[in-house]
C-alpha cells in the first residue's frame, strides 16, 4: 500500500482568490505556482485507489492517481469534513461533468445526511453518481491490504463533524489530521496518537498569529506551526520525525521550500509535506 501527497494547501489553495501579496504574486505581478488543496490517494498493489478529500482540484487529482494505481481510477472518497476545500469536489462527478456511478464516499453522520438532503449534492446522490456512506468514530473500514480508522477531533463544526483518519497498511501506519482546532481541544493527546503510528501529516495551516493582519485569528483557530514546535520540543528524535506539516494557507512560508521557517523547521528533525511525496505502507 502506498500513500500519495496529491496536494498541500489550505482549502483556498494557492495563489488564493483576490490575493495581491508577496505569496501569491511575485516581483513581475505574476501569480506564483499554483499549488493544490490538500489531499491524499492511496494505492494498492491488487485492488483500487481510494482518495482522501474531495477538493476543488479533484479533476487533476483524480486523473493523477487514477495514472499512479495503473489506470485504476478511484472508487472510494474519504472526506474529513465540510469545509469547502474537502468535499466541494464532489460536483465534478455529477452529470456536467463526469457522471460517475456509485463511486463510494464515506464521512460522518452529519456530512452524509448534509450530501443527502442539499442540492446540489442531493442530486449526486439521486442519480447514483455518488454512494454516500456514513461511518462513526472508530469504525474501520476494510481495504484490500489495510484499513482506515476514523478519528473524531473538534473542528469548526458548522455543517458536519471533523474526523482525522489512521491509514493502516500492511506493515506500517500513517495519521492523516489536516484540521483541528486546537492541540489542548482534543480529548486525546497528539503524543500518544504518534506513538501508535510511523508517519502522522498534521494540520500546520498558519505558521504563527502574525499572517492575516486585520484578521481575528480567534474565529479561525488552528494550531500555529510554532505551537506545534513548542509542544514536540521535548520529544525525542524519532517521534519528531514522524511529524509531516500540512495543509498550508498562502500566507504560510512553509509553502516555499527555500523560506526560513522550512529551513528552520526541517533543521529541528520536523517534516514538511510536499505534493508528490509517498509513503509505503
Amino acid at each position: 500500500m502506498r500513500v500519495h501527497v496529491l496536494g498541500t494547501a489550505q482549502d483556498a489553495g494557492r495563489p488564493q482568490v483576490g490575493c495581491t501579496q508577496s505569496c501569491c504574486v511575485d516581483a513581475k505581478g505574476q501569480p506564483r505556482p499554483h499549488e493544490a488543496v490538500v489531499s491524499l490517494g492511496i494505492t494498492q498493489a491488487d485492488g483500487p485507489a481510494s482518495l482522501l478529500e474531495a477538493t476543488p482540484d479533484l479533476t487533476a487529482q483524480w486523473n493523477a492517481l487514477t495514472q499512479l494505481n495503473n489506470g485504476q481510477a478511484p472508487k472510494r472518497i474519504f472526506i474529513t469534513h465540510a469545509h469547502i476545500g474537502h468535499y466541494t469536489g464532489l460536483m465534478y462527478l455529477g452529470r456536467e461533468a463526469m457522471n460517475s456511478q456509485l463511486v463510494e464516499v464515506f464521512g460522518t453522520p452529519r456530512l452524509i445526511e448534509f450530501l443527502q438532503r442539499d442540492q446540489p449534492w442531493k442530486q449526486l446522490c439521486d442519480v447514483q453518481n455518488i454512494w454516500p456512506q456514513a461511518w462513526t468514530a472508530g469504525d474501520r473500514i476494510l481495504l484490500e491490504n489495510g484499513h482506515l480508522e476514523a478519528l473524531s477531533v473538534p473542528h469548526r463544526d458548522e455543517v458536519s463533524d471533523t474526523y482525522g483518519f489512521i491509514v493502516q497498511g500492511p506493515n506500517k501506519r500513517l495519521l492523516f489530521l489536516p484540521d483541528i482546532d486546537k492541540w489542548e481541544r482534543w480529548e486525546t493527546d497528539l503524543d500518544s496518537v504518534l506513538q501508535t503510528v510511523d508517519y502522522a501529516l498534521v494540520d500546520a495551516t498558519f505558521y504563527s498569529d502574525r499572517e492575516l493582519p486585520g484578521r481575528n485569528m480567534a474565529e479561525i483557530p488552528h494550531p500555529f506551526v510554532l505551537e506545534t514546535l513548542a509542544l514536540s520540543r521535548d520529544w525525542p528524535a524519532e517521534q519528531k520525525a514522524k511529524l509531516y506539516f500540512i495543509h498550508f494557507n498562502h500566507s504560510n512560508p512553509l509553502l516555499d521550500p527555500k523560506s526560513r521557517e522550512s529551513k528552520h523547521v526541517e533543521k529541528l528533525g520536523y517534516h514538511i509535506a510536499r505534493t508528490g511525496m509517498h509513503f509505503d505502507l
